[in-house]
């Protein structure tokens, strides 16, 4: 704040007369002018036209396409009360038809009875917006995003837009009343209904995170040869709902934000708005040709959309009277109504009636939760006595092993003691054989000796007495030889025996291991 003062000659001589003591004149009069500078404060922009249509959603992904301006902030779409069992709530967004339109929300049955309701896909993409619009598709057929590769050609908008500012990545349009262009992250399929009760948005930081539960199922079976087989493993992820986190610098209102919305679209977008956004939305007039089933494909760039006769702004043709205004396929929230008792009883109704639904949600969620901890316990148990009874056959088992392998031990020191004893006794028949061969070597030297000391003694003429005698005792030499030879294959025979026995028992061994 800037305060600037000016001050007249006639002021300033009077108080320098105050100054310098004289008598002051009976009235001062000071001419002052003040200029105050206030901060500027942001206000949301009016409110762009929109053109609202209903569309017949394709029955498989549709093709993308390549935008050059962001989709604008989202309206306000309070669905009405579910009309019919079985009844899918497809909530409004943000649709491509040359420009950004709003598909209006309505409760819809699904083709066919598998098929569930797939969110349009935002994703900001160098400086431009990657749109797949809202489908129906069979359940377990999974949503396939545009690879990164994919080359499109940009198409521009025709009433032009707001660039898309924000980080690279998927995004829902920001909340009601935020400035144009910025984009908010979120996961893949995110509702874009979820930003419908945050603050607005003047610069980039809220974001959208998912809260997933995972639940694991195990199933555990063994086989009679102690292996362990995992089958029947099912991983199950519920997103129950989003949360919604802002810092003090991106809201209108500079104050943090955090709040947690139902990911379900109906009841995301009947949650109250926040502050006084009331983006309504306008009741649709017009509808553009329906989406190939087969192809995919969104309609042509530039094609003109087929009008929809409605009571309030087509006129029918000749002939054929108005049809009423629960017949043009509008949503009761879009009915225009007079009476303000009846729109406070409608609310009323309509509050109630989600107060109910989310009771009876949560009742469901303590139900699953009380089921998945009795099957946890369940399961905990089962893993327990499974494993009392694996640890109990592993002590048999060890039990087992360890007296096979005593049995083993004893056979090997009594085997053991049978070959020691063999040797000994072998080793004693060596001896006493060679005791033997060393007593006959010294009675053949000493019948030796005594030979040469008669030969010595005898006469010249005589022939030598000990000749017959040595002639006589080579008989007993070769009977003598051979009977140690006969001794001797004998125990060659013997000893070939015992090694023969000796390897049929190893074999014995080795079959009985």
């Amino acid at each position: 704040m800037r305060i600037s003062f000016r001050l007249t000659a006639l002021a300033t001589a009077a108080l320098a007369t105050l100054l310098a003591g004289c008598v002051a004149p009976s009235h001062t009069v000071v001419h002052a002018d003040a200029s105050y500078r206030v901060a500027p404060v942001w206000t949301p922009p009016p409110p762009e036209p929109v053109i609202s249509v209903q569309v017949e959603p394709p029955l498989v992904q549709p093709a993308p396409v390549l935008v050059d301006v962001a989709p604008p902030p989202m309206l306000v779409e309070v669905p009405p009360p579910q009309p019919y069992p079985g009844a899918v709530w497809t909530g409004g967004y943000w649709g491509w038809q040359g420009r950004w339109v709003w598909c209006a929300g309505r409760w819809a049955s699904p083709p066919r009875t598998d098929d569930v309701w797939v969110q349009p896909y935002y994703e900001h993409r160098d400086g431009a917006v990657v749109f797949v619009s809202g489908f129906w598709a069979a359940r377990g057929v999974a949503f396939v995003p545009p690879p990164p590769g994919l080359h499109l050609s940009i198409q521009v908008s025709i009433g032009g837009g707001a660039r898309p500012v924000g980080p690279m990545g998927v995004f829902v349009p920001p909340p009601p009343g935020s400035r144009p262009g910025l984009i908010v992250p979120a996961p893949i399929g995110t509702p874009p209904a979820v930003v419908v009760s945050a603050p607005p948005v003047t610069n980039i930081g809220m974001r959208i995170q998912n809260n997933t539960t995972q639940i694991n199922h195990t199933v555990i079976n063994n086989t009679v040869n102690n292996t362990t087989n995992v089958n029947n493993v099912r991983n199950v992820t519920n997103i129950t709902n989003v949360t919604i986190v802002a810092p003090p610098g991106s809201t209108a209102d500079g104050k943090a934000f955090h709040g947690d919305v139902p990911a379900a679209s109906h009841l995301a977008a009947a949650m109250p708005t926040f502050g006084h956004v009331r983006a309504a939305t306008p009741p649709p007039v017009s509808t553009p040709p329906l989406p190939n089933a087969n192809g995919g494909h969104p309609a042509a760039f530039g094609a003109a959309p087929q009008a929809m006769p409605t009571s309030a702004s087509t006129p029918m043709p000749p002939g054929h009277p108005a049809p009423p205004l629960a017949a043009t396929g509008l949503p009761p929230s879009t009915r225009p109504t007079s009476d303000p008792a009846a729109l406070q009883h409608e609310r009323d109704l309509q509050l109630l009636e989600r107060q109910q639904q989310e009771h009876q949600q949560q009742e469901r969620l303590l139900q699953e939760r009380q089921q998945q901890e009795r099957q946890q316990q369940e399961r905990l148990q089962q893993e327990r006595q499974q494993q009392e009874r694996q640890q109990q056959e592993r002590q048999q088992q060890e039990r087992q092993q360890q007296e096979r392998q005593q049995q083993w031990g004893q056979q090997q020191a009594h085997q053991q003691q049978e070959q020691q004893q063999r040797e000994r006794q072998l080793q004693e028949q060596r001896q006493q054989q060679q005791q033997q061969r060393q007593q006959w070597e010294r009675a053949q030297a000493r019948e030796q000796g005594r030979e040469d000391a008669r030969d010595g003694n005898a006469a010249p003429h005589r022939p030598p007495a000990s000749a017959p005698s040595r002639e006589a005792g080579r008989p007993d030499d070769h009977r003598r030889d051979a009977r140690d030879a006969e001794r001797a294959h004998a125990h060659g025979q013997d000893r070939s025996r015992e090694q023969e026995r000796e390897k049929e028992k190893e074999k014995e061994k080795d079959r009985d291991r």
